[in-house]
């Protein structure tokens, strides 16, 4: 496999909580990411997963210089993401960029789409000569299957399908080499959904485009990605192949993930046995000792409340898990 284009090392954003209005002090700490590790190779598709509040947006919006990171390195072709001012940063940015969750408030209402598309044209003036812009627009616009001559059309005009694609369009403008995806199909219809990920596909072949690609649904995520992370609580629990995780998946807080996906095929139904979990999700300002998962974890043992378990390959197991249990489902401990 190549060298990484992104490469994320023990990567920590921590957002503090304050108290007072005239004399503000800080009493505490959310640690919505805490000790990330990813690598990002060219033309592969990263798949980061986990339920709401874990951290995989947040994560996202430091990887894209949106918030600053409170520790930890990121490098991008070798270079120090987190050191880039100025002129660095801006060129930069030409290389990567985000598709946005919702595609209703991602787009400006003001602006018409040849605006919304071309405005990256204004910032690198560079890539595109302004007598070409108009061109250009259209090219990007029929490119993410869209009429070229609804160049001067609103974004209230479209459908929520047509306004994601519009956001990729925006996102592809510069030709960047990543892509960080935030949840982009979450929010449309199943059908449309499927469209927007076939787009997606499509567009990574035909550009050797690479994806960091956060979602919540694991469907989703096997039709598209190469690796997968699991994240709890804003720390990655497993990561492997899309193969691994969905066929061999030892972390118990991916197998409960994977229990709850829908079975198409109502002949299947109820063959597989549910994995329900336990209790609440723990606050990120107080997370438990040790290991994270471990206040609804059925293999929770004295061991998981003193040593936070490593990521790393266990006996058993053929890809990384943050469990000192850590077993394929055939091979799960019942004590």
């Amino acid at each position: 496999m190549s060298e990484p284009i992104l490469q994320v090392r023990d990567l920590v954003k921590h957002f503090p909580v304050t108290r007072g209005v005239v004399f503000r002090r800080t009493i505490g700490h959310v640690r919505a990411v805490d000790g990330v590790s990813l690598d990002l190779h060219p033309g592969e598709t990263l798949g980061v997963v986990g339920e709401s509040g874990c951290g995989k947006s947040t994560l996202a919006q430091v990887l894209m210089r949106l918030t600053p990171p409170t520790s930890g390195t990121a490098t991008f072709e070798g270079q120090d993401l987190f050191a880039k001012r100025g002129a660095d940063l801006t060129a930069w940015r030409r290389d990567m960029q985000i598709v946005l969750q919702d595609p209703y408030t991602s787009l400006n209402p003001r602006k018409t789409v040849g605006d919304v598309v071309g405005e990256p044209f204004d910032i690198h003036p560079e890539v595109a000569p302004k007598g070409d812009r108009r061109r250009r627009v259209q090219e990007l616009l029929e490119v993410v299957g869209l009429n070229p001559e609804h160049i001067r059309r609103y974004p209230h005009q479209f459908s929520g399908g047509q306004r994601q694609r519009i956001g990729i369009a925006r996102a592809l403008a510069l030709r960047p080499k990543v892509i960080v995806c935030d949840e982009p199909v979450s929010a449309l219809d199943v059908s449309i959904q499927a469209q927007v990920l076939n787009l997606l596909s499509d567009l990574q072949r035909e550009f050797g485009l690479a994806y960091l690609f956060i979602a919540h649904d694991l469907g989703v995520v096997r039709h598209l990605c190469d690796r997968v992370a699991v994240m709890y609580l804003g720390s990655i629990v497993e990561t492997g192949t899309a193969e691994e995780i969905y066929t061999r998946a030892s972390h118990p807080y991916t197998q409960a993930l994977l229990s709850s996906v829908p079975v198409p095929d109502p002949s299947l139904r109820g063959r597989r046995e549910a994995i329900r979990l336990e209790g609440d999700v723990p606050s990120p300002a107080d997370p438990p000792s040790g290991c994270r998962f471990r206040t609804r974890c059925p293999k929770a043992a004295p061991v998981c409340a003193e040593d936070p378990p490593a990521l790393e390959v266990r006996d058993g197991t053929d890809h990384p898990a943050a469990c000192h249990f850590a077993a394929p489902p055939h091979l799960v401990r019942a004590d």
